[in-house]
């Protein structure tokens, strides 16, 4: 108004014609400009219109070039690794086939499902109609060829296997004895579990390329776990080793339950979940719900996996749950492999044993049978939910903060548990100082109870001790406390000191050690207990009757399981029978050299082991030693089983 005013006064007349004009031209022009507008937005809607409409309808191929572009550009980069060095490529090679292999298997079902079942069915009908026989031909050859391999391979490494094969005989047996329904058991699974449990430690331990991919893999686990150290060292400072196991093993936990979390998202782990689900399924013959659980409890753990079926739990036989908290108690989740392995505990090993799902399925259905009929189909036991993360980034975060009660729960646990053991032992020290026996403690009752069971396993008979004292740490507190007392006897055998100290002894073998890894892998212990029934209450309420019921069978068969993969790996390892012991023995006690390394003190065992003792001047050594050889041993490592004055100073 008041440019108006102004321009009114200084042109008063024509100019306010000119005025009116101007502010006409202005309008129209804007009237023009939006009229234009409206028709380029109409053209690009319409065009916009076309372009959605003709995406709609090649979605499909658009998706199909995309995926394709990607993968061309990744066999391509494989192809040019191999083409560099094939033998650097050959992981990345191997897994770029197996995922090809499932990607294709899972097309061809999805799509020829119906065509494959009708093409597959006269072979069917066959084993359907012969089956009767055909299981006991089958069974039979399994067990003569069990039976002369264990013949053929003690002849080679010597009779302790026949102990480790005579210990899986005798739980087995134990197993049957205090089944809940021992007429009603059925042999498919038992047997099926086990042998598919023994295959996979036979193609582990005793295959040069089953025992190198472990390797590998094992290797690339603990090179994984190692880049926590970025984000611990960032957190808690340079010095953050300076407490161990706050600052470097339980941001592991942290690390490993993200990437589990992403995973999960992606889709991947459901993937992988259901391949060995269903792997299990047609080999043990175990029903789908247990199938997935035991699967799912290789990587997320005995409080998670029960989740992957939330749905179907409410559904579930009692010994489906039973089956669900055994394979729980049975094994470790992948996620707490870290800390076990920064201990020193063998990756290979430690990878192999998480791998216990088939014998914790076997033993049980040998320990509680199924007498109903159950009701979760294959179909939807296979079902699994993506998560409810909206995107990758809040998956991750989601996996962090979901560790933080498992951070904790481990941390108060083991400060809580030790401070009891310390109270115990105390306790103990006291009580049997009054009968003039002051080394009382929780170790050495539990070396005398545990014996027996390490000792069935195939533990060497000295060692078996120190191993009983591991599972009475495992089995009253935590299996991380086991690992952690493991961890320092493998050390202090690393360091290659004296084996006995003032008659104490300090470490074990290499066989004992193996064995230990395998009998500790588990979750099963006192303390994990109420854990694990709290899960399937807060799932299924009104099943708890039958969970309360079932838990305490399920982690004596949780245990046992333990022990049967410490049966197996005793079966299977092999100690290396290379090493002259007779060469070893001449330059060591011939030049002065130290007398308590490894070599020297592995030999002796041998040596003592077959040593025939009748009487003092009646000593017969074995392995055509020396009798001075053997009165050196004696003397090193001051046995118990021979009085070293009976040896004679000469023949």
């Amino acid at each position: 108004m008041h440019e108006e005013e102004a321009l009114n006064d200084n042109h008063p007349g024509p100019d306010r014609f000119e005025l009116d004009q101007t502010r006409r031209d202005r309008k129209h022009r804007n009237a023009t400009y939006a009229k234009r507008r409206r028709i380029v937005l109409k053209y690009l809607e319409r065009k916009h219109g076309r372009f959605q409409d003709f995406s709609q309808k090649h979605k499909t191929s658009f998706r199909y070039i995309f995926w394709g572009i990607l993968l061309a550009g990744y066999l391509a980069v494989v192809i040019a690794a191999c083409a560099l060095n094939f033998h650097r490529a050959l992981p990345l090679f191997v897994i770029t086939v197996a995922a090809i292999f499932f990607v294709v298997w899972d097309h061809c079902m999805a799509k020829y499902e119906h065509r494959i079942k009708e093409l597959l069915s006269p072979g069917r009908r066959f084993l359907d109609s012969h089956w009767f026989w055909l299981k006991w031909v089958i069974w039979s050859s399994l067990i003569l060829g069990v039976v002369f391999w264990l013949i053929f391979d003690s002849a080679k490494l010597g009779q302790r296997q026949l102990v480790s094969f005579g210990g899986l005989l005798v739980y087995v047996i134990l197993l049957f004895l205090f089944s809940k329904h021992p007429t009603k058991v059925r042999w498919r699974p038992v047997l099926g579990g086990i042998g598919l449990q023994f295959l996979l430690g036979l193609i582990i331990l005793r295959t040069g390329p089953g025992l190198m991919a472990f390797q590998w893999l094992g290797k690339q686990v603990q090179t994984f776990l190692e880049h926590t150290d970025a984000g611990a060292s960032f957190v808690f400072g340079e010095n953050y080793t300076d407490h161990y196991l706050a600052f470097k093993y339980l941001p592991m936990l942290v690390f490993f339950t993200a990437v589990m979390y992403m995973l999960y998202y992606l889709g991947l782990m459901q993937w992988i979940i259901r391949k060995i689900g269903w792997l299990m399924l047609v080999t043990v013959g175990s029903s789908p719900i247990e199938s997935v659980v035991a699967a799912g409890n290789i990587f997320i753990g005995y409080t998670e996996a029960p989740l992957l079926v939330e749905g179907y739990i409410k559904d579930a036989t009692r010994s489906e749950l039973h089956a669900i908290m055994t394979t729980g108690f049975a094994t470790i989740a992948g996620n707490v492999l870290g800390p076990y392995i920064s201990f020193g505990i063998s990756p290979t090993h430690l990878t192999a044993s998480v791998m216990s799902a088939p014998v914790s399925l076997a033993v049980a259905k040998l320990f509680w049978p199924e007498t109903e009929t159950p009701k979760t189909t294959v179909k939807d036991a296979m079902k699994m939910e993506i998560g409810d993360s909206r995107n990758l980034l809040e998956a991750i975060s989601q996996g962090a903060s979901a560790s933080i009660s498992l951070v904790a729960h481990i941390a108060v646990n083991l400060i809580a548990f030790l401070a009891l053991l310390s109270f115990v032992n105390s306790a103990l020290s006291w009580f049997g100082n009054m009968l003039d026996y002051p080394q009382l403690s929780f170790e050495i009752i539990c070396s005398y109870i545990f014996m027996p069971f390490s000792f069935m396993m195939g533990v060497d008979w000295q060692d078996s001790f120190m191993v009983a004292k591991l599972i009475g740490y495992k089995t009253f507190f935590t299996e991380f406390v086991a690992y952690e007392r493991l961890s320092k006897l493998v050390d202090l055998r690393k360091e290659a000191g004296p084996k006995f100290v003032d008659g104490v002894q300090q470490y074990m073998s290499i066989r004992s050690e193996t064995i230990a890894t395998y009998a500790l892998c588990g979750f099963g212990s006192i303390s994990s207990l109420g854990l694990a029934i709290n899960t399937l209450t807060n799932i299924a309420d009104f099943r708890r009757d039958d969970i309360a019921a079932v838990a305490g069978r399920a982690l004596i068969a949780g245990t046992i399981s333990s022990f049967i993969m410490g049966c197996i790996a005793g079966i299977l390892s092999s100690t290396p029978v290379d090493i002259n012991c007779h060469h070893i023995f001449e330059n060591t006690f011939a030049s002065g050299l130290p007398q308590n390394t490894t070599d020297v003190v592995s030999c002796c065992q041998s040596l003592l082991s077959s040593t025939v003792a009748v009487g003092p001047g009646e000593v017969i050594p074995g392995g055509y030693h020396s009798l001075s050889s053997l009165k050196t041993c004696c003397e090193l490592l001051k046995p118990s089983t021979l009085n070293c004055t009976w040896i004679p100073d000469q023949l």
